[in-house]
């Protein structure tokens, strides 16, 4: 059973690209350890896709391919350029002063990835004063080989739910936590985020994914609990002291 356009799917892919075999990038913790390409901050776990939409996107190559497979397969899927980061275009590698770098300038070398004039591109070389940035995209004219496996088909509501927050939250599954009832929602707003810069951009994502998948829910609720630090600290510390008194 193939997928339709809108489905929701979690899949586990680790991708390389195809002429060196550079491996850049997975969802499994494992591999990423493997292949040294393990970053502490990110959150591995299957990638949450929704076939033929821009919510949750991947490659065009990849997505095309997806929408062909069922829940279980697992397949290589070979990504052209065309269909993937794009192929090169010359127009885009620029050489500039290098003392347009400012404070960066004695920092920089031939490989590191900056931002100048609001655009991020690639140092491809160094010397007379100046230096040569290339716009185009890391793995562009490159094709890309993806190890796919489809692990579900979210198709019930909670579980639609249930994957959506754990792609929005950057925090542990175990910590997610909602209440799903007749055309309503409610969510629990985990405590080591209730003052994180984003949150608000968080929830309204959100609610805005989980209405578009969700077409039965009218209503979505972020519940927020705040404690009383200092009232809680003093009920802990005659809780202690007690306990102390009993001992004693």
């Amino acid at each position: 059973m193939t997928f339709e356009k809108g489905s929701l799917i979690l899949v586990n892919y680790t991708a390389k690209v195809k002429d060196s075999e550079e491996v850049f990038d997975t969802t499994i913790e494992e591999d990423a350890k493997k292949y040294s390409i393990h970053e502490s901050n990110v959150k591995y776990q299957p990638k949450l896709v929704s076939i033929g939409e821009v919510s949750y996107p991947v490659l065009k190559g990849l997505d095309e391919a997806l929408a062909k497979t069922s829940v279980g397969d697992k397949l290589t899927v070979e990504v052209t350029p065309d269909k993937g980061f794009g192929e090169r275009d010359s127009g885009k590698v620029r050489m500039i002063p290098l003392r347009k770098l400012g404070e960066d300038a004695e920092k920089v070398s031939v490989g590191d990835t900056i931002e100048v004039d609001n655009k991020r591109g690639t140092i491809r070389f160094i010397g007379s004063g100046r230096v040569q940035i290339d716009y185009n995209h890391r793995y562009a004219g490159k094709t890309i080989l993806f190890d796919v496996n489809v692990i579900k088909s979210l198709d019930s509501p909670n579980d639609k739910v249930d994957g959506i927050l754990k792609n929005r939250l950057p925090v542990e599954d175990t910590k997610i936590e909602f209440d799903l009832k007749d055309k309503e929602v409610s969510i629990t707003v985990p405590e080591e985020i209730l003052r994180a810069d984003g949150l608000q951009i968080m929830k309204h994502f959100i609610q805005l994914d989980i209405f578009k998948f969700v077409k039965t829910l009218d209503k979505v609720n972020f519940v927020e609990t705040h404690v009383n630090k200092e009232t809680q600290g003093k009920k802990l510390a005659t809780k202690e002291k007690t306990t102390e008194q009993k001992t004693d």
